[in-house]
C-alpha cells in the first residue's frame, strides 16, 4: 500500500550535516534545492537501499529536542528519532562514534525478541536508533 519515502530533519548547519550524514551513513546527495524568497535550503540524501533523509535549513531556526536518551525523548511529543536497520549494531555504533556521533545508549538487546539496538546522536544532537533484525528475521 503506502511506503515511507523519507524523513525530514531541520539542521543548523546544512553543509556540515550533509557532509556528516553522507560520510557516516554512506548516503549520497540526490537533490539540493533553495527557496530564496524565504531563505530555505535543503538536500535530499539517499541510501543505496533506497531510504532517504531530507536535511532542511532556514536561518533563525531554534534548537529542538536534545534528549540524552530515548527514554527522555519520549517525554516530548512528536518525532523523537530516526531508526536505521544495520547489519551489525556494534560495528555501526562504533563507526558512528568514530565519525563524531555521541553515545546515547550502548548496544544491547532490544525489548523486541531477537533484535539488537543502540542509540547515538548526530553532531547536532538528533537521535539515531540502530537496529539489527538479522537474528530476529532468521528465527
Amino acid at each position: 500500500m503506502n511506503a515511507l519515502d523519507h524523513v525530514g530533519l531541520t539542521v543548523g548547519d546544512l553543509d556540515a550535516m550533509k557532509q556528516w550524514y553522507c560520510a557516516s551513513l554512506g548516503l549520497e546527495v540526490e537533490l539540493e534545492f533553495a527557496l530564496d524568497h524565504v531563505e530555505f535550503r535543503g538536500a535530499m540524501l539517499r541510501s543505496a537501499s533506497g531510504y532517504r533523509i531530507e536535511l532542511l535549513h532556514r536561518p533563525g531556526s531554534a534548537v529542538g529536542l536534545q534528549a540524552g536518551s530515548p527514554v527522555e525523548a519520549a517525554l516530548t511529543r512528536g518525532f523523537g528519532h530516526v531508526a536505521l536497520d544495520v547489519p551489525v549494531v556494534d560495528e555501526a555504533y562504533d563507526a558512528l562514534l568514530a565519525a563524531g556521533a555521541t553515545d546515547r545508549m550502548s548496544p544491547r538487546p532490544s525489548p523486541e525478541p531477537g533484535v539488537r539496538m543502540a542509540y547515538v546522536a548526530d553532531p547536532e544532537g538528533n537521535l539515531i536508533e540502530l537496529l539489527d533484525r538479522t537474528t530476529a528475521a532468521a528465527s
